[in-house]
Order: C-alpha cells, then structure tokens, then sequence
C-alpha cells in the first residue's frame, strides 16, 4: 500500500515515515504543500496524510485543489488546531478523517486502514440501486435518471450510507461516525450541510423527487414517498 505524507516538521514526518515503514507500508515524504499537490495528483497513492499548516500551499488548499481535480484518495488531515470550527474546516475542504495532534501512531494506523478498506475493490466491487440513482461503488461513479453526477469523495460516502439504509431513519451522530468516524457534536451543523450539498447534486431535474428527507427531530431518511 503506498502512502504519501505531507508534513513540513522534519520530527513527525520522521516518527510517521519511520512507523508506516515498520507497518510495511511504501511511503513517500514531502515537506511542502506545492510538492503534496503535485504528488497526490498521481493515481498510484492509496492514501495521502496531509498536514494543514505547510509552506508553500496549506494543507486546506492542497486537499481543495486535490478534490477538485477528481482524486478522490482518502486524506487524513493532521493538525494542531482541535476546535470544532477547525475540524468542520478541514472536513468541509474534501479531507475524509481528522487527526489532532499529537496523536497515538496505533490511532493513525487503524484510521488508514479503515480508509483504505472502504475504498479497496473486495468492497467496493458492486452496484447499488435506490428509485432512479445508480452508484457503482468500483468505478466511483453516481447517475441519477440519465444524467452523471459530480460528488467529492465525501459526499459520496455520504450517499453511500444512505444507500446501504434505505427507509431507515439517521441520526446526525448515526452519520457523523459511520462516514467521518467521529462523534457527533451538538454545537455544529456540519452534517446538515453536507447533506445540503448532497440534495442539490441530487436534484438533477426540477420535477425531481427529493429522496433524502428530514425526520424533525431525529435526523435523515432516504425514501421515496413523503410523510408529514
């Protein structure tokens, strides 16, 4: 598996390059955020860990950039900062995970490869169906009715879940675990915007049905008919 790393502290690039190594990883390092951009638009990487702050281009922009450019590699975004509007910020820039610093190795381990088994083609080697969207989970791609869609890796997790449980009521800390592995906190609405996104890219045409409706009070429904 390779993984690419981002980190401008020559430290903990160190102490993650040296660990990712005993774990059998192939591991290329750099130490700017120009460098990581350039790098993390080559296909071949399984999983980029990116720092935030980082000369020449940070962390938020390179992972914005990477994400507009189609790669949809899963990204662990490392930083010192651990406020909610922070971790919101580089979550809502295209990251698929979050790590504080300074973290637990043994954390970071299990996070790649929870990233990168969603993502490998033994679990992603198959078609799902819901009213007239389409989701091939090999090839990454959504259509709905005829037309292809556009989603960031996110936003595609975010369909997936709800793919995978049709008619079943999902609450916000349902949602926040299960596609960012975090715990759900009150005091943001992350959720609720992401899955804003998530309508809009959906609604294809105007006449189109609105398939992911809100439970008042208990959270998101993926479901056809409309109940009051």
């Amino acid at each position: 598996m390779k993984i690419l790393v981002v980190e401008d502290e020559a430290s903990v690039r160190e102490f993650i390059e040296k660990g990712l190594i005993e774990e059998g990883f192939d591991v290329t390092v750099v130490g700017d955020g120009a460098s990581g951009e350039r790098l993390g638009l080559e296909p071949s990487f399984d999983c980029i860990i990116l720092d935030w702050r980082l000369p020449e281009k940070s962390g938020l922009e390179v992972c914005k950039n990477l994400r507009t450019n189609g790669i949809l590699t899963p990204i662990i975004m490392l930083t010192a900062m651990n406020s909610v509007e922070n971790r919101v910020e580089g979550l809502d820039s295209g990251a698929d995970d979050y790590l504080t610093k300074p973290f637990a190795f043994e954390e970071l381990i299990a996070r790649i490869k929870a990233l990168t088994r969603r993502m490998s083609p033994s679990a992603t080697s198959e078609v799902l169906t819901f009213s007239d969207i389409s989701m091939d989970l090999k090839r990454k791609s959504v259509v709905r009715g005829e037309k292809l869609l556009h989603l960031t890796a996110k936003e595609f997790s975010l369909l997936e879940y709800f793919m995978r449980n049709p008619e079943r009521v999902l609450s916000r800390a349902d949602i926040a675990l299960a596609v960012w592995n975090i715990n759900f906190e009150t005091n943001t609405n992350f959720i609720d915007v992401y899955v804003t996104y998530l309508r809009q890219k959906l609604q294809t045409l105007d006449q189109a049905k609105q398939l992911i409706q809100t439970v008042r009070g208990m959270g998101y429904v993926l479901r056809e008919r409309e109940e009051d």
